[in-house]
């Protein structure tokens, strides 16, 4: 009997756009030239609302699945019209995707700078919701617009989310990707067993 070796999905994780499209244009070209499967924003597709062009589009015209949250720059409202205007775009905010053995879910906004946040509490409920359609897959991937408390972007005198830290203690994501502190734009660190990547406009690409 032989065995099936499951392929392992490619990821293109990154956030805070805020509306550049030209950075998107980069960013698919890439995702397109490296074979990512994936594409994974992190929150703040906008800048304080003002634009939603070209921040979904060139990723499906480059036929890749797209998983998005909110960060602290738009609405809800605004995330689900990007799932429904564009094909392969789906939000993970409360929700969870599954793919093979891989299972991706998360929370978005900021528990404390806005315009667009809310409570610290109800980010580890929204984690927590996507996390149990998922639990008992093998690999798990969590994403959250802020980092966790006690992390390495802390450097910056900004403190990071309790309920982000609680989730990964409880739930133990095999990688947590985060942004929302543009200073940590490609750092990384492991917090128990997580690997942590903290990617804001420095995109990171990796294969789970």
């Amino acid at each position: 009997m032989v065995k099936k070796i499951k392929k392992k999905t490619r990821i293109l994780a990154v956030s805070d756009i805020h509306g550049d499209s030209k950075l998107v244009e980069k960013l698919a070209k890439k995702a397109r030239d490296e074979n990512v499967d994936i594409i994974i924003i992190a929150g703040d597709l906008t800048l304080f609302e003002q634009s939603t062009k070209n921040i979904i589009g060139p990723f499906i015209r480059e036929n890749k699945e797209v998983m998005i949250i909110p960060g602290n720059h738009e609405t809800m409202s605004t995330i689900k019209t990007l799932t429904e205007t564009y094909s392969k775009t789906k939000h993970i905010h409360g929700y969870s995707v599954k793919k093979d053995d891989l299972g991706i879910f998360g929370a978005g906004y900021d528990s404390a700078i806005g315009p667009f946040w809310i409570e610290d509490e109800e980010i580890f409920k929204t984690l927590k919701k996507g996390h149990d359609k998922i639990k008992d897959i093998k690999k798990k991937i969590m994403v959250t617009h802020t980092p966790p408390r006690g992390g390495i972007s802390e450097f910056t005198g900004i403190s990071g989310s309790k309920a982000v830290e609680k989730a990964i203690k409880e739930f133990k994501p095999d990688v947590l990707i985060t942004g929302h502190i543009h200073e940590a734009g490609g750092l990384q660190e492991k917090i128990g067993k997580t690997i942590v990547l903290h990617v804001a406009r420095k995109p990171t690409i990796f294969e789970i």
